[in-house]
């Protein structure tokens, strides 16, 4: 299969429905990194089939890890470093201070924070604060998608809107049905590429 012919969408689209260990044996058949997360995955194998070439996840700059793990002062003009920062009680409590008791840990300000730090570039908890403020009132008033690497709650989504009626187990044979047909078509692929 050439590499010109592929549906890069669509392919990404089916890896979405995969596992992670689905993914790591998808990236080992590629001769590709197994490490990181779900995302990292199928990022990994689409980058590779587009170029041809191999990324690797790469480590956090030395300036986004703290150096003493026990130092995790919280103050809105602190660094938030990995290492440090942690999303627990006296955190949220924290947050709750700074922003309002609507605080709550989110995927959008993990994925915001964890952008940060690959930038060489620790914002401080009230940069922090600011941006999830700002995000927070967008999506409410905007609304937002789950991330595509959540497809199953994508998925019971849509299908909760079609049949409102359906029963837990009526969601999870159809989520099988449909895992299925994609993790086929990845298999498929595989197939044929390799």
């Amino acid at each position: 299969m050439s590499l010109r012919n592929i549906d890069h969408d669509q392919l990404r689209a089916s890896l979405h429905y995969l596992h992670v260990s689905e993914l790591k044996i998808c990236c080992e058949k590629l001769n590709l990194s197994v490490k990181g997360k779900k995302i990292d995955f199928i990022n990994r194998i689409i980058h590779f089939l587009k170029t041809g070439e191999k990324i690797n996840l790469s480590g956090y700059p030395a300036i986004s890890v703290s150096k003493d793990r026990n130092n995790g002062v919280l103050s809105p003009d602190a660094l938030m470093l990995k290492g440090t920062y942690k999303n627990d009680l006296k955190t949220r409590l924290f947050f709750k201070e700074i922003i309002g008791q609507h605080f709550h840990f989110t995927a959008f300000g993990i994925d915001w924070l964890e952008s940060r730090w690959m930038q060489r570039n620790p914002p401080t908890y009230q940069e922090f604060a600011d941006m999830w403020s700002k995000e927070y009132e967008f999506r409410k008033k905007y609304g937002s998608a789950p991330k595509a690497e959540w497809a199953y709650i994508n998925f019971v989504k849509m299908y909760l809107n079609a049949n409102p009626n359906a029963s837990r187990d009526e969601i999870l044979s159809s989520w099988e049905t449909e895992r299925a047909k994609h993790k086929e078509l990845v298999d498929k692929f595989f197939k044929g590429y390799l």
